[in-house]
């Protein structure tokens, strides 16, 4: 799941953008700050079936409906609406010919994420996901030093990612939720696609979807990961850990701090503390390195693809693998069995 270069050539629209907004609850709020920050971009409207009531809009036409933001006049869209409606708003925006960036996951099953994929390639239009942890500062660092050989073979991805149930979330359950992050973030630092998942879930929220899950992979090179992700934890956090022949990467993506711990060279000769510690340790390094705020790098690397310049996007086919794969591991749950992805 590499990241794509993407952008259309010779059809860079005029300056500043015309952006616009559909969904202005939780994300939405965050979505319009950043883009009224985005040079070269101007935020025209935004539309949402239940009004502004926290004052998103700030003076800005506020539309009910996709089809009247489209008349107004954009030239691509930040689609932040419940993910039962992506297909249908999707759908509108490559029929108008409008560019868009819909959040993640990109639809409710694979059947309308190939849909909303093949709508807009079809249409000669970039399509993006948000799937914003592959924009955290941490896990860019990860990757680079990941690609450049730093951990030597990589053995094993750690994901943890948990938290208070968010009461915004009606439509899906963790899986497609907060576990797309995981899937995703895994197959990117990578570089790697899932091969096959072994889950099981929990409902204790007295709610139609699984409220937690854990997951147990394998990527196609071998490499082991495992995944638990829950809305039922006290606590926030969110943390990507990747095992390799030179030791282990730490990436906390609340505080976009990456921490390597290296495997040592010199062994312990005080027999108690090397009972209690195992493996013999090495040096700790925290990096330090640039932290932009990971909303605006994604959505400057979508602005810069509708403007025709080379840029890293998820696109809606990498999002489309994304889908796929989530709908193996609730399978997998369902069914008490592992699930293996088809050969392409």
């Amino acid at each position: 799941m590499a990241a794509a270069s993407s952008g259309i050539a010779g059809t860079s629209p005029g300056l500043p953008l015309r952006a616009g907004l559909i969904g202005v609850g939780m994300m939405g709020r965050h979505h319009a700050r950043v883009l009224r920050s985005l040079p070269d971009v101007e935020l025209v409207a935004v539309a949402d079936a239940g009004g502004d009531p926290h004052g998103v809009a700030g003076g800005l036409p506020v539309y009910s409906s996709v089809e009247e933001l489209i008349a107004h006049g954009i030239d691509y869209a930040m689609v932040a609406v419940p993910t039962v409606h992506h297909e249908q708003i999707g759908l509108a925006l490559a029929q108008a010919g409008v560019h868009a960036m819909i959040e993640k996951p990109l639809a409710q099953d694979s059947v309308a994420a190939l849909t909303l994929a093949e709508a807009f390639e079809k249409a000669g239009l970039i399509g993006a996901v948000g799937h914003i942890e592959r924009y955290n500062p941490a896990l860019q660092n990860l990757r680079t030093r990941l690609a450049n050989g730093d951990l030597g073979s990589v053995y094993q991805v750690v994901t943890r990612r948990q938290g208070p149930f968010p009461a915004r979330i009606a439509d899906v359950g963790v899986v497609k939720d907060l576990a797309t992050h995981d899937i995703d973030l895994t197959a990117w630092v990578t570089q790697q696609n899932f091969a096959s998942v072994a889950a099981r879930t929990a409902f204790k929220s007295g709610r139609q979807h699984e409220d937690l899950v854990a997951v147990v992979g394998q990527l196609t090179d071998g490499t082991v990961t495992s995944h638990l992700v829950n809305w039922l934890s006290p606590m926030k956090e969110r943390v990507t850990i990747v095992t390799g022949e030179r030791g282990a990467f730490v990436a906390d993506t609340l505080t976009a701090d990456l921490t390597f711990f290296a495997n040592g060279l010199i062994p312990t000769t005080w027999d108690g503390v090397a009972a209690f510690r195992g493996v013999a340790e090495g040096d700790m390094i925290r990096f330090a390195f640039p932290k932009p705020e990971p909303l605006r790098t994604e959505h400057e690397a979508f602005r810069d693809a509708v403007l025709g310049k080379d840029s890293d996007i998820v696109t809606m086919r990498q999002g489309l693998t994304t889908v796929a794969v989530a709908e193996m591991v609730i399978t997998s749950a369902r069914e008490g069995r592992v699930v293996v992805a088809p050969t392409v």
